[in-house]
């Protein structure tokens, strides 16, 4: 199972002045959320981040690849992002 930080944030962003109604979304899973975290904004290695969230490197370079492709697309195409969270995600405080 992998283990993310529990995410306290909004569970939509999309682009102001567009109404949710009109806009694309992209579902981000709180597995690929808590790669990116880990490795960008805590600047982990990618083996760091792996041990940290219970999975193997090679599944945490999938979720950073599959993660920054959806974000990257959204703010291309202007599409709103959910985070959402799996039966394979356990959640850890802090």
């Amino acid at each position: 199972m992998r283990q993310c930080r529990k995410f306290e944030g909004s569970e939509v962003f999309k682009p102001a002045g567009v109404p949710l109604s009109q806009l694309p979304i992209t579902e981000v899973e709180l597995d690929e959320l808590e790669a990116m975290r880990l490795c960008d904004k805590e600047d982990m290695d990618q083996t760091e981040a792996a041990e940290e969230m219970g999975v193997s490197r090679g599944t945490l370079q999938r979720l950073l690849y599959s993660g920054r492709k959806k974000v990257v697309d959204s703010f291309i195409n202007t599409k709103a992002i959910t985070f959402q969270t799996g039966p394979h995600i356990r959640e850890r405080e802090g």
